[in-house]
Parts: C-alpha cells; structure tokens; sequence
C-alpha cells in the first residue's frame, strides 16, 4: 500500500510543480501594437503607393476646407447697418456717399449693390441684370474648389477599395506559390495592404463628404443673404417718387 501510495504521490508532485512555471509562460504573452506609421508602411509597395495617395489627399482636403471656411467667413460678415445707410443715401439723392460705403465694404453684397448703384438712370432692367450677373460672380468666388473637396469624397473610397483589390490579389499570389503549405504570414502583406487601404479611404471619404456638404450650407446661407440685399435695394428703385 505505501508503494502504491508513492506511485500515485510522485506524479502529483511533478505536476503541481510544474504547473507554475506553465502559468509564468501563459501570464506573460508577447504584446505587439502597431502605430499609424506602420500600418502605413508594412503594405508593401501597392499599399504605400496608395497610403501616400491618402496622405495628400487628406492635405489637399484640410487646405480647401481651411481656405474656403475663412473666405465664406469673410463673406457672411455683414454689417446690419449697411442696408439701411445705402437706403438712406439713396433716398436722399446721394447716390456718391452710397457708392463709397460700398468701396469701403469687402463683402459680396456690397460689390452687388456698387455694381446697381452705377447703373442709377438706366432702365430697371438694366439694372438688375448687373446685379444678378455680379451675384453669380460672387457664388462662384464662395464655391472655389468646392468640386475638388466633392471629388475627394468619392475617390478617396474608391482608391482605399483599389488597395483592397490589390490585396487580395496579393494574397491569392501567396497562397498560389505556397501550394498546400498556406500560412496565415504569407497573406498578412496582402491582408495589411487590403484593410489599411480600405480604412484610410473611408476616413479621407467620410470627413471630406461632411466638410463638403458643410461648406455648401454655409455658402446658401451668403447667397440668401445676397438675394435678399439685392431685392431690398431694386424695391427702393422702384418705389415710385
């Protein structure tokens, strides 16, 4: 009985001594993480290609963003009191103290409404024609570059789904020469190229869609105003005397 007692001791002891030094190997498990840079960079040369494109699109996105939201800025900052003194001027026959408000004032209304005022003694007409010709002059300074932000919403996705095209056909490659000994690391370049592709363009797409859509609510909001100061200031033309 002691002999059997040892048989069944002896394996006991040997496991639960071993069963530490297994737990130390399973509670310290080897940690990777993966900064921006190198997912950018572990793509191979399709994948970088394509993350490059990204990186300029998205400079070119900030820039029109950054360039079209001060110049729009600029355009809605209108003096409330600017109608009323053009009215007053107006009214009072001093047609020259109105002209020179509005050589004073940068703002797309105020270039309308000098573009009226030097038309006083031609036919109504006549007059609104200038205005309106001048008003889509002014749209079309607001909406500079607008097209290419909207063009970088709908391409920057598509070209992340070209590096997901391009990745699978880099994965399928790997596994093709790999013949029946497929690993997952033959496909991770392949893997790398097609998920990092595809994030980049769908961020690079999404906030240039938002910024693009923003913008153009911000430029209605100038071109109502531009319409509403443009028929303020043909209804006192036309008021009769």
């Amino acid at each position: 009985m002691a002999m059997t007692f040892l048989q069944i001791e002896l394996p006991g002891e040997a496991s639960s001594a071993a069963m530490p030094a297994a737990t130390a190997a399973v509670s310290e498990p080897t940690q990777e993480t993966l900064s921006i840079m190198d997912l950018m960079l572990s793509g191979g040369i399709g994948g970088q290609i394509i993350m490059l494109l990204m990186v300029l699109l998205s400079i070119a996105m900030v820039y029109i963003f950054v360039n079209r939201m001060g110049a729009i800025k600029r355009a809605n900052k209108i003096d409330p009191q600017f109608m009323k003194d053009i009215k007053d001027h107006v009214a009072s026959g001093n047609v020259q103290s109105a002209i020179n408000l509005c050589e004073r004032s940068d703002s797309p209304v105020a270039r309308m409404i000098l573009k009226g005022l030097t038309r006083i003694g031609k036919p109504l007409q006549d007059i609104s024609a200038s205005i309106e010709n001048q008003g889509k002059l002014e749209i079309q300074r607001l909406e500079r570059n607008l097209p290419y932000l909207a063009t970088i919403a709908g391409g920057a996705p598509m070209l992340g789904l070209l590096g997901t095209v391009i990745g699978m056909i880099l994965a399928f490659k790997e596994m093709a020469n790999a013949g029946g000994g497929v690993q997952i690391d033959m496909l991770a370049e392949g893997i790398y190229v097609a998920m990092t592709t595809t994030a980049a363009g769908l961020v690079v797409g999404i906030f240039a869609y938002f910024g693009y859509n923003f913008l153009v609510t911000r430029v209605e909001s100038v071109i109502y105003k531009m319409e509403t100061s443009s028929t303020e200031f043909l209804d006192l033309l036309d008021e009769p005397v």
